[in-house]
């Protein structure tokens, strides 16, 4: 999904009419432009008024005070942007939008894996949320009535603890931080919070903008969530209260669908819904550094009959080892893998 063609040099022009019917302008500005470029900014005036000045402003913070300026970008978030020209002219003010994409600077690297080992998994498991600590394996499943989360031994694939999820709810990603079991619903706006020793419910906590629960991870100071958009959500891990957002984009385009994440050094992974591919993402704007390709990895699963939501969703990372692990909904093994870049920068 990462390979369609975007033009960047497309002008939007957007015409605004003042207080006089005879008086209008022209904001003029990219619709996608990449991080290491300038952005020009510019508003052209149509019908002979004297316009005194103009201030720019992105998100509602202003930029620039002079028409005709280039702005650096190096240091913006990628993902869409409001830009909005003030004009002052003949004792009167307009406003003028205009949306924009900021893409990254340089294309992604594309990595190819080695399988390390393999581990077995439960076919019958609708993989969520995966995660490892200490040895083993802290996996949430999805469905209505089926959905759960347990701890399992890696090696063995042996079930060791299971807590059920009320029927009512679509159970998610899952994440361990400060103890404690994080684990994210479907559709319900709902996450629950479970001591990770005893798997009891401690509380729940409501997601604020975003209207579905996907994947969940953390950086050790706040949860990570994924929506099943381009948008990744950071949490404050008291209350889950949405604090700020990045939105995934190549140099080309955005990364749609974000599912299943895992936070490894310094970086958020991310499975593709319905894709078995992995995204590394930089946390600080949004930048998809790299893709990992792993259908042949998909190619070696046995499973029990055909089935289309059969496809990666589980990544899980050792941090004191260095030890990446991969699994799939109603896959039979469990993968540690290594990625080999294949077009380094």
């Amino acid at each position: 999904m990462l390979t369609r063609i975007f033009f960047l040099a497309f002008l939007s022009s957007l015409v605004f009419i003042g207080c006089n019917e005879d008086i209008s302008f022209k904001f003029s500005t990219p619709k996608k432009i990449n991080i290491d470029q300038k952005l020009e900014l510019s508003v052209g005036e149509t019908s002979g008024a004297v316009v005194d000045s103009v201030h720019f402003y992105l998100n509602g913070l202003k930029i620039a005070e002079k028409n005709n300026v280039k702005i650096n970008l190096k240091d913006q978030k990628l993902g869409k942007h409001l830009l909005t020209a003030t004009l002052f002219f003949e004792g009167q003010t307009k406003k003028l939008n205009n949306f924009i994409h900021f893409l990254a600077a340089q294309k992604p690297v594309i990595y190819d894996f080695k399988i390390i080992n393999t581990f077995p998994h439960d076919s019958d498991a609708f993989t969520q949320g995966f995660e490892y600590h200490k040895g083993f394996i802290y996996e949430s499943t999805g469905g209505k009535g089926t959905s759960f989360i347990r701890k399992t031994v890696l090696k063995t694939g042996k079930n060791l603890q299971q807590k059920d999820l009320n029927s009512q709810y679509f159970g998610e990603g899952i994440t361990l931080f400060n103890n404690k079991i994080y684990q994210l619903t479907w559709q319900s706006k709902k996450g629950f919070i479970y001591d990770l020793n005893t798997f009891e419910p401690l509380t729940s906590f409501a997601y604020g903008e975003s209207t579905e629960g996907w994947g969940l991870t953390h950086n050790k100071q706040e949860l990570i969530k994924s929506d099943g958009t381009e948008r990744i959500w950071f949490l404050d891990p008291q209350n889950g209260q949405e604090k700020r957002f990045i939105e995934a984009y190549t140099n080309k385009r955005k990364a749609e669908r974000l599912n299943e994440i895992e936070y490894v050094q310094g970086k958020i992974y991310a499975n593709i819904w319905q894709k078995n591919t992995i995204i590394i993402i930089d946390p600080k704007n949004g930048t998809i550094e790299g893709v990992v390709n792993l259908n042949k990895l998909r190619k070696s699963i046995d499973l029990k009959e055909q089935n289309k939501d059969a496809v990666l969703n589980g990544i899980a990372y050792d941090s004191e080892n260095d030890r990446l692990f991969v699994t799939g909904k109603n896959w039979n093994k469990t993968f540690e893998i290594k990625l080999i870049p294949q077009n380094p920068k």
